[in-house]
């Protein structure tokens, strides 16, 4: 299996990676673009992207990307997110004036790094942002990236679990040209969008609530080439082969100027709930 995801060996998505698939060969890709891309003309089987996070939100390009794209989702995964602040082997905390990394993980150290007074700069991936340390000779830039990073590099944890909040996950998707078909414990996104006028939001979600459908996300994009208009993506609970979900999509037809669903996956496990009880 062929697994492309954005960023260095060592980046959170790789550890996704190889946490979700069974032995997988890895194709590290510099873009989100570039991994995309990949699944769709067949150079890898799957690609792994980040969607949200609990912290620092949705990563917007990635639902743009799954527009652009003729491709499925097939799973989810959580991945529990620990920054480390990485700076050159004997290097303390004190002596750091500048901190880099990738834009969601400076966000989701805000705080940490406000207390630490330092310039912030951000880079392309948490991973290659360690990778850069090597290369510099500046003593006083750091790093956030994982333990892993800095092993693989050959960097020095400062210090471990840096994040603003212990509950700091990451959602992953899984995707393929290939749609998947969970037999029980599905999940289903789609996306659509809506007339201008008063009311369609709430009719087009009412199609959810009348029959009992859970919606566990909902984001809004602009819609490209049409100022203020928007594209809304929905994570409901069920399979889009179940009756009751077959129905209430064929009754947001009658309100959606256009509606795709990316497929439905089988719901990853709440690892949220198990790491409270740890």
């Amino acid at each position: 299996m062929k697994v492309a995801y954005q960023g260095e060996p060592g980046a959170y998505t790789e550890q996704a990676v190889l946490n979700y698939f069974d032995n997988p060969e890895t194709i590290p890709c510099e873009t989100f673009d570039a991994v995309f891309a990949l699944v769709e003309n067949g150079t890898a089987d799957r690609g792994m992207v980040p969607i949200e996070n609990s912290l620092a939100g949705s990563i917007h390009q990635n639902y743009d990307n799954l527009l652009r794209h003729a491709l499925y989702i097939n799973g989810e995964y959580f991945l529990r997110v620990r920054h480390c602040l990485i700076g050159k082997p004997g290097v303390q905390r004190s002596q750091i004036k500048k901190v880099i990394s990738h834009p969601q993980a400076l966000g989701q150290c805000a705080n940490y790094l406000r207390g630490l007074g330092v310039q912030v700069k951000p880079e392309y991936d948490t991973a290659g942002s360690v990778k850069m340390l090597v290369e510099m000779e500046d003593q006083t830039v750091a790093a956030i990236a994982s333990r892993r990073a800095a092993e693989i590099y050959g960097m020095n944890v400062i210090e471990e679990g840096v994040e603003d909040d212990r509950e700091n996950f990451t959602r992953f998707l899984e995707i393929s040209t290939r749609s998947a078909k969970p037999a029980a414990n599905a999940k289903t996104t789609v996306v659509f969008t809506l007339k201008h006028q008063p009311g369609s939001l709430f009719k087009a979600l009412s199609v959810f609530a009348l029959r009992d459908i859970d919606l566990t996300k909902i984001e809004s994009r602009p819609l490209p080439g049409t100022p203020w208009n928007y594209l809304f993506y929905i994570d409901l609970l069920g399979s889009e082969d179940d009756t009751v979900v077959k129905k209430a999509l064929n009754h947001l037809e009658e309100y959606a100027l256009m509606l795709r669903v990316f497929g439905s996956y089988p719901q990853a496990r709440n690892v949220v709930e198990e790491e409270r009880k740890e």
